[in-house]
């Protein structure tokens, strides 16, 4: 099944003055339309109106206007809904990208084998299937396509890459971890483990950033463990990169604060207090948004100029402050 859900609320006037002035951390010059569909399932009684019914359901953001353009693939975190991601889709896609964001799993255990096969089936499917769900006008270039992923998703997007499981038909250009988890501790990792604790030990073949969060790694009282624990967080995935990388971490913000301002139901209702959180996610999530559009300009179109003003704190718009800057070039 295929459904819009959602389009953005930019106005011609807000759309007008940022596109005149191309700030990657807000809004940019593409109105978007977020769309749902759905995977055939044995249980419906109807037949699917999609040729060739995705593998799992997804979420699709894209520009209303005509064009060719990039594609990121972006998982989620651990027990979330993609849907709790709809700003910063938005916010991505505004700047001229398709953004498709599956639902792995409703419930899962600890090993993430069978998300990274169903994230390695989806990347095959889309060849086939995806411009079923795409208007005419709006077409894929799948010759420019990333991987990005959140928290559990970023373990998984990081196993695909390294071939851990699954095979794809097509080849990523460029890897984004957004506060990468890869398990509860060191000697504690999810199965099965990303992190080797050898520097510079992935060998991707691709351009990486990881994203971390200041207080992703503190407690938000002794009953629950820090949502990013040090020795398998975004440190340690960064620390094991090959050039070219980069490597940005927000101060005072959490590991769920680039989530949609509201999340809805008892899952949403979580994210506000099982983690160590910043004062509001607006911030956190216009950084994460500005700065995996400046990375994909680099490393999918070729323009690194908004990148190297993010790096050289030549960018006055940079809505938090940052703890980290490194580059591995």
């Amino acid at each position: 099944m295929l459904m819009t859900v959602m389009s953005s609320s930019t106005s011609s006037s807000s759309v007008a003055s940022t596109a005149a002035t191309n700030v990657v951390f807000e809004i940019g010059k593409y109105k978007v339309v977020l769309q749902r569909a759905e995977p055939e399932t044995t249980c419906s009684t109807k037949s699917s109106n999609i040729p060739v019914p995705p593998p799992k359901p997804l979420l699709i953001g894209m520009p209303c206007e005509a064009g060719e353009f990039p594609l990121l693939l972006l998982l989620h975190g651990y027990l979330l809904s993609n849907s709790f991601y709809s700003q910063l889709i938005q916010h991505i896609a505004s700047h001229g990208f398709i953004v498709v964001a599956p639902q792995l799993y409703t419930i899962a255990g600890p090993d993430t084998t069978g998300e990274i096969k169903s994230t390695a089936a989806i990347t095959n499917w889309l060849s086939e299937g995806l411009q079923f769900l795409l208007p005419p006008h709006v077409q894929a270039n799948l010759s420019k396509l990333a991987l990005a992923g959140h928290s559990r998703g970023g373990k998984v997007s990081f196993a695909l890459a390294l071939g851990k499981e699954g095979n794809t038909n097509r080849k990523f250009s460029a890897l984004i971890g957004i506060d990468p988890v890869d398990g509860m501790d060191k000697g504690k990792q999810t199965p099965p483990p990303v992190l080797t604790y050898v520097p510079h030990s992935f060998d991707l073949d691709m351009a990486v950033m990881v994203i971390g969060s200041g207080l992703g790694e503190v407690k938000r009282n002794p009953l629950f463990p820090p949502c990013a624990p040090k020795g398998v967080n975004h440190e340690d995935f960064f620390n094991e990169c090959q050039k070219p990388a980069c490597y940005f971490v927000a101060k005072d913000y959490g590991h769920l604060d680039m989530l949609d301002d509201e999340t809805k139901g008892i899952r949403g209702k979580s994210t506000y207090c099982l983690c160590k959180n910043g004062k509001s996610r607006e911030p956190m999530r216009k950084f994460v948004g500005g700065v995996v559009v400046a990375f994909l300009q680099a490393y999918l179109e070729g323009d690194n100029s908004h990148l190297m003003a993010i790096r050289d704190g030549l960018d006055e718009t940079v809505p938090v402050e940052l703890q980290i800057v490194k580059f591995n070039l």
